[in-house]
């Protein structure tokens, strides 16, 4: 198929199949007659492993042990074992990005549960009519 047939069915630009191809992610293509990239299926089956590890959060780099392992003649990308280390090192990324998250939301839970447990002086008091503004001048009517 020409590149523009692969681009359109693996859903991605041309442009993106050949920065993969100078990348050493997708094999040279053939090239037609004319002078036209011509690929086979294989090289459907790449981009597509490449895209799905890339929706997932992997650099691109990091789906080459996958890549490797399909054109090594493997079922699937992840059959070898370069391409678990490579899931095993995201896993970890996610995991302290999780912890990071945890703590977070922990501290903000904190703050809020401090600044309910202070009564605000925003909207309390004044005369009839007027509501005290946070950060603004008090006594201005509604």
């Amino acid at each position: 198929m020409r590149i523009g047939e692969l681009a359109e069915r693996a859903g991605v630009s041309t442009r993106t199949l050949r920065y993969y191809e100078s990348r050493g992610l997708l094999p040279a293509a053939d090239r037609g007659a004319n002078g036209h990239r011509v690929y086979g299926d294989d090289a459907l089956r790449l981009v597509a492993q490449i895209r799905t590890l890339q929706d997932f959060g992997f650099e691109l780099e990091d789906t080459r042990p996958f890549v490797e392992c399909l054109r090594a003649g493997h079922p699937a990308g992840d059959a070898c074992p370069d391409s678990r280390a490579v899931y095993r090192r995201k896993i970890a990324e996610l995991d302290g990005l999780m912890a990071d998250l945890r703590a977070a939301r922990d501290h903000l839970t904190a703050q809020l549960a401090r600044a309910e447990a202070t009564p605000s002086p925003c909207g309390a008091g004044g005369a009839e009519g007027d509501v005290p503004l946070c950060g603004g001048r008090e006594g201005v009517p509604r």
